[in-house]
Order: structure tokens, then sequence, then C-alpha cells
């Protein structure tokens, strides 16, 4: 197959992929970006164990 052909076949396809817009249902995608589970913090650092909470800086005498 030619490089025409093929141009013509991959613009086609990329045309297809661009105006492609299936239904969307904003309200579950809304609803499962919301929802928080009780009990766990939103934010949980899984480095926090590795480092002192306080840094002490010794001052040079």
């Amino acid at each position: 197959m030619g490089r025409g052909r093929q141009k013509a076949k991959n613009t086609k396809v990329a045309r297809e992929l661009k105006y492609f817009s299936p239904a969307t249902d904003y309200s579950a995608l809304e609803a499962e970006l919301s929802k928080v589970t009780e009990g766990t913090p939103q934010y949980e650092d899984k480095w926090a164990d590795l480092y002192d909470d306080e840094e002490t800086e010794e001052e040079p005498a």
C-alpha cells in the first residue's frame, strides 16, 4: 500500500477520534470525585515516618 493511502487512513481515524464525543454522566462523575470515605484522612503523608517532626539546627560557634 502506498504512502498516500496510509496517510488518508490515518487522517480518517484521527478525524473520527477528534470529533467523537461519548455521552458522559456528569452527576456520577461528580459523586465519584467528591466522595470522601469516613475514617480515612483526605491526605496521608506516606513518608512522614521517615523524618522527625521537628528538626533541630545547631548554630555554629
